[in-house]
């Protein structure tokens, strides 16, 4: 597979799979949240997913909350640095790039996203957002819910979110697709790189 990271988001996303068919999507259920809070409940770009992940809680979690190792397991991006210092946590903030392909209506660039934590539930749940921008591309907001459960066989991992702006909105089922092969990239490098490490 070819991989992009087309409107890979603050917070979303970090890269995408160049896949020749659309990410299959169920009947929307409630929104996730954290803490309360979830995305963006006007966005008309919005895409959901999960995966039962064999691996300690543990495990994931460092995973996801270390964003300055993401480069390490997360092919599409590029770089990641905290812009504060300490656990993650409400008010953090990280800039992070993927590059982007072109398409028919954008050039092929590199997005900078900078993500600010709204939400930290310890071991269950992250929502962030922030804006996403590169030459000739721009994403007003991305809102990212993660949420994290201990189940049998391992941990549910589930994964939302929304994007906003006139640019992506202006072809919301290609921009739909895009954030898809986003997540579900995201989500299956997290699952490979938890379980290769074991428990």
């Amino acid at each position: 597979m070819i991989r992009t990271a087309l409107l890979a988001l603050p917070l979303a996303v970090a890269g995408l799979l160049g896949a020749t068919a659309v990410p299959a999507q169920a009947a929307a259920p409630a929104p996730l949240t954290c803490k309360g809070q979830g995305v963006d409940a006007a966005a008309k770009i919005r895409y959901r997913t999960e995966a039962v992940i064999n691996a300690p809680l543990s495990t994931i979690w460092k995973l996801q909350t270390d964003v300055e190792r993401w480069p390490a397991w997360q092919p599409a991006v590029t770089s990641s640095k905290r812009l504060d210092h300490g656990p993650l946590r409400r008010k953090s903030q990280f800039r992070w790039t993927t590059p982007v392909p072109e398409t028919a209506t954008t050039p092929a660039t590199t997005l900078s996203i900078t993500s600010t934590v709204h939400q930290v539930g310890h071991r269950s749940c992250l929502r962030w957002s922030g804006p996403a921008v590169g030459e000739g591309l721009r994403i007003d907001n991305g809102t990212h819910v993660w949420n994290f459960t201990q189940v049998r066989g391992g941990v549910l991992v589930r994964t939302e979110e929304t994007w906003t702006g006139a640019q992506v909105e202006a072809d919301v089922p290609t921009s739909t697709q895009f954030l898809g092969y986003g997540l579900e990239a995201w989500l299956a490098d997290l699952k490979k790189a938890a379980e290769s490490r074991g428990c």
